[in-house]
């Protein structure tokens, strides 16, 4: 069960990286999505199957969607090779050591996570997305109800943007 985890790690933080790395933002994109799936993998390798689920269907499936719709409906091109500013590397390399000093320091210690996961029993009868819909549908009605209209105007948005867009070119012509 570790090797999944190590070899699942592995791969969403290396697909993660090269969301950051990659100059083409479908490839970002793309990147993305395979990052995502790796995460649902862990998900996975905890028993945790609802969450990996809706990972898979919301993240995967409709935002990273909504997000290779956005980037070919504006017609991002690539980004321009540049030349390194080695002042900000310097002090990115320093803060990212900094950081996994201080990820060190504070789990090792953080006894509860050294002691071994027990799995749950499986007579245990889970109802999971019994009470995840009545929690979300009950208390967080409102803010899902908002979430979804940030994303519709966030889409609105990207169509007006690009008819302004394609408006501009055919004007220039």
């Amino acid at each position: 069960m570790s090797l999944l985890f190590y070899i699942f790690s592995g791969l969403m933080l290396g697909f993660g990286t090269m969301v950051i790395v990659c100059r083409n933002p479908l490839s970002s994109a793309l990147c993305l999505v395979i990052s995502f799936l790796g995460l649902a993998a862990l998900f996975v390798t905890l028993n945790a199957y609802f969450i990996s689920v809706i990972q898979v269907l919301v993240y995967t499936g409709a935002v990273m969607v909504l997000f290779l719709f956005i980037i070919m409906l504006l017609d991002i091109r690539e980004e321009k090779s540049k030349d390194w500013n080695f002042l900000a590397v310097g002090g990115g390399v320093v803060v990212l050591f900094g950081f996994v000093v201080q990820l060190i320091s504070v789990l090792g210690g953080y006894e509860d996570g050294k002691q071994k996961m027990v799995p749950f029993p499986e007579d245990l009868s889970h109802e999971d997305v019994k009470m995840i819909g009545a929690e979300i549908f009950t208390n967080y009605n409102f803010h899902l109800q908002v979430l979804g209209v940030l994303l519709l105007v966030a889409t609105i948005g990207v169509v007006v943007l690009s008819r302004r867009q394609g408006k501009e070119g055919s004007e220039n012509n």
